[in-house]
């Protein structure tokens, strides 16, 4: 019996509903602060291309503790928000639901490392940026799969599996149109692609905390 009501405890196991629930929305509110984020701080910046230069430029000269605040903070939230949205699916087994949560896990923590190794520290920015989208191509498959056996989450489900390879397609088109020496000097189409790329992981992340609120209210 004790062993039993430790397993209840686990970190798998469902939290209380309401908590995760509201948990959850950190997920959406993650990339809202980071999208909020270079969208005002690069408007403020003089000269700065949301074109042609890539997001971590933002972290290095004026108001750069604020975009790597944003970074962090970012990556901190949607952590937060993934746990909650994978414990409000209660239809989830405990390894399932740990499953994706270990998977999907090291994409935000990889946004919140850009916040601290910036774009000085290149090759930890830059593994800082493979882990955030590398990680989340088998990490959507993976959750993806396992969310097609909910019925509630079917359809979801199939969304997010088809999100690993658009993930991997749109964060390979970024690579080839990057140069850090065209980006420097404010050419290239490289900053679009990035926040293309960015966008659409981030709008998955919020996507699922938004319907593991809505479903936990309705549980």
């Amino acid at each position: 019996m004790t062993q039993e009501i430790a397993s209840k405890r686990a970190f798998g196991a469902p939290a209380p509903l309401e908590f995760s629930r509201w948990l959850a929305l950190g997920a959406v509110a993650g990339p809202l602060v980071l999208t909020l984020a270079w969208l005002v701080l690069g408007a403020l910046r003089p000269g700065f291309s949301h074109i042609s230069q890539p997001i971590s430029g933002l972290g290095v000269g004026p108001n750069a503790p604020w975009m790597n605040l944003a970074f962090e903070l970012s990556g901190l939230l949607t952590l937060a928000g993934l746990v909650g949205a994978f414990r409000t699916i209660q239809e989830l087994g405990v390894g399932a639901r740990c499953i994706c949560i270990a998977l999907l896990a090291p994409s935000p923590l990889g946004g919140a490392m850009d916040g601290v190794f910036t774009y000085q520290s290149f090759f930890l920015h830059f593994v800082g940026f493979l882990i955030a989208f590398g990680t989340a191509v088998p990490g959507f498959l993976v959750a993806g799969t396992l969310l097609r056996r909910i019925p509630s989450w079917r359809r979801f489900g199939g969304w997010l599996m088809l999100a690993g390879p658009l993930t991997l397609a749109l964060t390979g088109l970024f690579l080839v149109t990057f140069n850090p020496a065209d980006a420097g000097a404010g050419r290239g189409v490289a900053g679009l692609t990035e926040r293309v790329a960015l966008i659409e992981l981030q709008a998955w992340f919020a996507a699922l905390g938004w319907l593991a609120f809505r479903s936990g209210k309705t549980v």
